[in-house]
């Protein structure tokens, strides 16, 4: 909305917004969705790939823009990143592709790293992304176990599968429930005392470890103005999905203590951010 505010929207002059936020609980998405196409809106943003699956289920013909969505062509939301088709388009994060990246960056901050315990989501770019962790994964010379924490009372169930499988580090794949859950997760890491890597930096600043990612203030930005430009009347098919071009590296020196864990200074000397 900032972004639209600074275009020349003023809410309650030229421009409503109907916000629905469903604080991580994904069955209450297409309850959202109807009521907000009962308020027959011009265009709806959604932030995630649940998010634009829940939408295109109930329309073909409103505007969807979306932002940090991990892989729209392989969703079926786009035909392709240059031409959209149809009525979806904004930004991807491509979370997907750089889920590998990620493990490739745990490992070189535990080089000894050889288990990990990858907390999914029951989400549709999951998948995706687990095919690439894989990859990665067997790369790198590491196996992997996947799981998932939704609340806190799945604490000593998760810690006693992580240490009967004998896990030494925590990969978080990106999803709208574990984004949600951030300092949940990055408790859990602390509770089972291993090293974790996330993908936004939100979750950096709720106590992980060390994130990497997009800069998602910019993702955010420009996927306003794709509502802008649909607004003055041009059409989601022709604007092309855009993928990130700024990225960054958050590391918590505080959760490094806590673990007693040394950062490789190649990492520390790579980071946009050291949280100390």
């Amino acid at each position: 909305m900032h972004e639209l505010r600074r275009v020349g929207y003023i809410e309650g002059q030229n421009i409503s917004f109907v916000i629905r936020f469903a604080e991580g609980d994904l069955e209450r998405l297409p309850v959202f969705v109807s009521e907000l196409l009962a308020q027959k809106v011009d265009v709806v943003f959604t932030a995630s790939s649940p998010g634009v699956q829940a939408v295109r289920r109930a329309t073909t013909s409103i505007p969807i823009v979306f932002a940090v969505v991990s892989d729209p062509v392989g969703s079926g939301f786009v035909a392709s990143l240059a031409r959209p088709g149809g009525n979806i388009t904004g930004t991807s994060n491509i979370s997907r592709e750089l889920s590998g990246k990620r493990l490739q960056i745990l490992k070189e901050m535990v080089p000894k790293a050889s288990r990990v315990a990858v907390l999914a989501a029951d989400e549709p770019q999951i998948a995706r992304m687990l095919e690439e962790v894989q990859q990665a994964a067997k790369l790198l010379g590491m196996s992997i176990l996947t799981t998932q924490v939704q609340s806190r009372s799945d604490f000593e169930t998760v810690h006693k599968q992580l240490r009967t499988w004998g896990a030494d580090t925590i990969d978080v794949l990106d999803s709208s429930k574990n984004l949600f859950n951030s300092k949940l997760l990055a408790e859990l890491a602390a509770y089972v005392r291993l090293p974790a890597i996330y993908p936004q930096s939100q979750y950096a600043d709720a106590g992980g470890l060390i994130s990497y990612g997009p800069n998602y203030e910019d993702l955010y930005r420009r996927a306003a103005q794709y509502v802008d430009k649909i607004l003055k009347g041009a059409k989601p098919s022709d604007l092309p999905v855009e993928e990130p071009t700024k990225f960054e590296m958050t590391v918590n020196l505080k959760t490094a203590k806590a673990l007693r864990l040394k950062i490789p200074q190649l990492i520390l000397g790579r980071a946009d951010r050291v949280i100390e």
